[in-house]
């Protein structure tokens, strides 16, 4: 990456065009390097203390490291690469760096009634402006075509850069729609994978079993389903048996051979040693708990 950043000149027809871009640039900030650099002009520089307050809006897309960002409608937030920062007109905001990561940051400043109306309507809120879509292909290519248009500053490159722009902020809004369905698209299929094994307890029933009834892959189903409760799917249904035997162990008339058999353990030893492994202690020193009886000698 090779730093740059521009400030352009506009005319009033540049301006009747309904959207118009005001500056671009991308910057490369390096671990423990002062943010921002001090060769901005004075109506856009700021340091963490101040913050500071702009009469456009920007849009900046990290696509290395990390930082924080704050703003009047959004307290204090971490921002990851592959975050969009969206800066408003009249709000007051603040953001840099972490100091052990550096970022790189590409950004256009632009304004207009078609920016004005997106935001009136709701598409992009300043109480929401950090927005995460991790690396995507097309608006990294838009940012570098505004920037790349701007170095020449051919005739007619104002409204090039500003339908790019539209474009870019069409996309943005795009990808978001995108991530929120395969959330909870996703969100729908683990929980039906913890139905599938909570009805199956008491059966042979493997994870593998539980992606092909869900008609996915068994990598891709592992990795989704741990992501959203922290346990592969094999130890979310040892979770489930081991729970349901502590049930079973209140239970007098239950011995612990027919608990194993009954939760498909592939033996009493097992279960036993399983159970301890989870618990701290065995099955029948958990029911000699359970009961209020005093532990077996030995």
């Amino acid at each position: 990456m090779t730093n740059y950043y521009k400030y352009l000149p506009l005319s009033n027809e540049d301006k009747k065009w309904g959207l118009y871009i005001l500056n671009a640039g991308c910057i490369r900030t390096e671990p423990s390097e002062n943010y921002p650099i001090i060769s901005h002009p004075s109506d856009y520089y700021f340091n963490w203390n101040n913050g500071r307050v702009l009469d456009e809006y920007q849009v900046l897309y990290i696509t290395k490291g990390t930082g924080i960002f704050e703003s009047d409608s959004s307290k204090y937030q971490s921002v990851q690469a592959g975050t969009v920062i969206l800066l408003f007109p009249g709000e007051r905001h603040r953001y840099k760096p972490n100091q052990e990561t550096g970022w790189d940051e590409y950004w256009i400043g632009l304004k207009g009634e078609i920016m004005d109306n997106l935001v009136e309507n709701g598409f992009f809120k300043p109480e929401n402006p950090c927005l995460y879509i991790g690396f995507n292909e097309q608006i990294f290519n838009l940012f570098d075509t505004i920037i790349e248009k701007t170095k020449t500053e051919a005739s007619g490159y104002q409204p090039l850069v500003s339908g790019a722009a539209l474009h870019l902020l069409g996309s943005l809004h795009a990808a978001l729609k995108q991530n929120s369905v395969e959330h909870e698209d996703r969100e729908i299929l683990v929980n039906k994978a913890r139905l599938l094994f909570r009805s199956n307890i008491d059966k042979a029933f493997s994870p593998e079993q539980a992606a092909e009834e869900l008609q996915v892959g068994y990598s891709w189903f592992r990795k989704i389903f741990k992501s959203y409760t922290g346990l592969s799917p094999g130890q979310y249904c040892i979770q489930l048996k081991i729970e349901k035997a502590r049930t079973m162990l209140s239970d007098p008339n239950l011995s612990v051979k027919e608990i194993a058999y009954t939760l498909k353990f592939e033996s009493s030893f097992y279960f036993s040693k399983l159970f301890k492994e989870k618990t701290g202690i065995t099955p029948t020193a958990y029911r000699q708990r359970a009961m209020g009886m005093q532990p077996s000698p030995g």
